[in-house]
């Protein structure tokens, strides 16, 4: 499903790292439904831990809203240091 062209919230995405087919639109699109929280990130990442679905934004580095913390570089490191091991990772770019 890598490269597959989603709509979140009449927004499009492209699914760009899907470990092992975790993406789940359905599941997604209950989280965030009811929020424009997401809509200002160039990327949303989730993480599943528990049977359970974390999300979290980041910005392309050259958004001028960038900060360290939600810098799309820093990705791994969230990943690494925040994510329980092993847990799968999926993560949507908006469509310009």
């Amino acid at each position: 499903m890598k490269d597959k062209k989603i709509i979140l919230n009449d927004i499009e995405y492209k699914v760009i790292r899907n470990d092992e087919d975790c993406f789940d639109q359905d599941v997604v699109q209950e989280r965030i439904k009811e929020t424009d929280y997401f809509e200002k990130y160039d990327y949303i990442m989730g993480d599943y831990a528990y049977d359970k679905v974390r999300l979290k934004g980041y910005f392309d580095s050259k958004n001028k809203n960038v900060t360290k913390i939600n810098d799309i570089k820093t990705m791994d490191d969230y990943i690494e240091n925040y994510c329980q091991t092993g847990a799968k990772i999926f993560v949507l770019e908006k469509l310009k």
